[in-house]
């Protein structure tokens, strides 16, 4: 048996024919960037979500960018983030011109709402909040800070399709909210995509601008923009996709509650979760002090796994000018040694879950 970490095609197996009735729809409409297929599903992610307003773009990395833009972030501003993500996070702050000033983690590896005010500076601008791996961070108390400081909020929602802090979903607790459609995603695309989503008319609008060359109308700039736009195919397929999403995280819940009652082995650690139905299981993080063996175990039981993050941020070559050193950020880096991910796509069948536990069970 190969068990795979993600195998999309096991998915687009079920729903190929609704994919390619939407391609096919889309390139006979005779409108291939930013026509009806991307309106619709700006309206329609957008109100799955809850907010009023949504601006697809090119990638996740992108609505980073763009929302800092928007929000007025300047060179050397500095945005308040962690270093347990993936580098596109970091990446969109540093082409906006800010600086990230980095915060350890809590053990459901999020961002320390308890370390954040004394990290805060006359420079500070923005608190970037990082969703991670499916587990929202503590929008109530970071909304009471960024209150407190009159900064400004934004949600990085890359891996939080549908996870939620009791009834409100991830992405509607901000100023602005970012997602990413890669393909790996709880609602990934065939290639990039991305969307900006916010309740102001003002930064929707803007971020309409900026992801067209600055232009409102005509081809005019009125501000130095990108060309970042979701195109109509992607949308198209997303369209298809949404409607499946809150299934599909129902299954991701069901083999992740299956982990957490049916490994029974001390050398793993689960992941800390307040909430299985709040959480949309992007991945499944355990963590051992035996990595290296687990990693050795799995290739050789043939069972795919990741590792997410392995190489936290702040310690990366190309980031070494913030001046981070070892031993900075004590929490992300011990975990960041202990980390990996189990396979976790809706797509797994019973006797995969079954054969991953026993295999685990017996490490």
């Amino acid at each position: 048996m190969q068990i795979p970490f993600f195998d999309y095609k096991r998915q687009l197996k079920i729903i190929h024919p609704q994919i390619d009735q939407a391609i096919k729809k889309a390139l006979n409409s005779g409108w291939l960037i930013l026509g009806k297929e991307v309106e619709n599903f700006e309206s329609g992610f957008s109100k799955y979500i809850g907010t009023k307003y949504g601006i697809g773009v090119n990638s996740g990395t992108d609505a980073i960018k763009i929302a800092l833009r928007a929000i007025d972030v300047k060179k050397n501003d500095e945005v308040i983030t962690v270093a347990n993500t993936a580098v596109p996070t970091i990446s969109a702050i540093r082409e906006a011109g800010a600086i990230p000033k980095f915060i350890d983690i809590k053990n459901d590896f999020t961002i320390d709402e308890n370390k954040i005010e004394k990290t805060i500076t006359k420079k500070t601008k923005v608190i970037l909040a990082v969703h991670l791996f499916g587990t929202c961070c503590n929008m109530p108390v970071i909304l009471n800070i960024a209150k407190k400081y009159k900064l400004k909020i934004i949600e990085d929602c890359a891996q939080a399709h549908g996870a939620k802090i009791k009834n409100r979903k991830a992405g509607n607790f901000s100023d602005i909210s970012c997602f990413s459609f890669y393909p790996t995603k709880n609602l990934g695309a065939y290639g990039d995509a991305g969307i900006i989503l916010t309740n102001n008319k003002n930064l929707a609008d803007k971020c309409r601008s900026l992801r067209m060359y600055g232009m409102k109308k005509g081809y005019y700039s009125h501000l130095e923009g990108y060309n970042s736009r979701l195109d109509e195919m992607q949308a198209a397929i997303l369209n298809v996709k949404l409607k499946y999403l809150d299934r599909w995280n129902k299954k991701r819940q069901k083999i992740a509650d299956l982990y957490l009652t049916k490994i029974k082995n001390h050398k793993i650690k689960f992941p800390e979760i307040q909430n299985l139905q709040n959480n949309n299981f992007h991945l499944f993080v355990i963590r051992t002090d035996k990595r290296d063996g687990l990693i050795k175990y799995l290739n050789n039981k043939k069972i795919g796994y990741g590792i997410h993050y392995q190489y936290p941020i702040h310690l990366q070559t190309a980031y070494k000018f913030l001046g981070y050193t070892k031993g900075s950020l004590p929490i992300t880096e011990k975990f960041a040694n202990q980390i990996l991910s189990l396979p976790i796509f809706p797509e797994l069948t019973e006797k995969e879950i079954k054969y991953i536990i026993d295999k685990i069970n017996k490490f």
